[in-house]
């Protein structure tokens, strides 16, 4: 039996953008989400696989198969509580399959992960603090013949900590940020262009319409003149 080829991300993004091309919108999420899970860091497959998702689910809402495609977008890009509940979304339009139920225990691990690293994370950047604090201390006591105050050397030690604190809690703001970001369509830098346009060819309408009009004896005159 001959081996199956094995078709690389690149190629089943291409067929997912055939699929939606011939409005076969169900068959494009397959290729779009089956190349994020071969290569998660091919991520300009994401938001492709995530607007089919949208339209599939909008065009049958009944098939739990697009809740599940939406699901594996969102696992796949960290927003595992909106992950859950297309999962879970799934699972009550066909309750007897175990790739759900596994998708939504995996799913529910995770969310368990990030709250307890929002919670734990940020007071292990304190406890760093503390530690590098002590260690300052401990060198001032050492390395110096007239150590610094006590009161003052607990400012400095808290102070360290309070800054671990912060680091740590930005830390966990920024990883949001980027998985919110993946999942953002790109700016279009050119859709101004478009609006301009009508507007310049307005203002040349304005121009010639403040240029003044003379008749032939005012032209004369003025030709006259020198002022045309």
């Amino acid at each position: 039996m001959a081996e199956e080829v094995q078709q690389s991300p690149d190629e089943l993004k291409e067929l997912g953008n055939l699929s939606v091309k011939e409005q076969r919108f169900e068959e494009a999420v397959l290729h779009y989400t089956h190349s994020i899970k071969l290569d998660p860091l091919k991520l300009h497959a994401v938001l492709l696989a995530l607007e089919d998702a949208n339209e599939t689910i909008k065009l049958n809402p009944t098939w739990p198969k697009g809740y599940f495609r939406k699901g594996e977008v969102e696992y796949a890009t960290g927003h595992y509580t909106d992950a859950y509940n297309s999962y879970r979304k799934a699972l009550e339009l066909k309750p007897d399959d175990i790739n759900l139920v596994e998708a939504l225990n995996k799913t529910a691990k995770e969310i368990l992960k990030e709250q307890k690293a929002d919670q734990t994370l940020p007071w292990l950047g304190a406890g760093i603090g503390i530690v590098v604090g002590v260690v300052i201390v401990l060198a001032d006591c050492v390395f110096t013949h007239k150590p610094t105050h006590p009161i003052l050397m607990a400012f400095v030690t808290m102070t360290i900590a309070m800054v671990g604190y912060g680091i740590a809690r930005l830390y966990r703001y920024w990883v949001k940020c980027q998985r919110d970001g993946l999942l953002e369509p790109p700016i279009d830098l050119m859709g101004n262009d478009a609006s301009s346009e009508p507007d310049s060819g307005n203002e040349g309408k304005d121009a010639k319409s403040h240029t003044p009009r003379y008749t032939k004896s005012q032209a004369r005159q003025r030709y006259k003149k020198g002022k045309l």
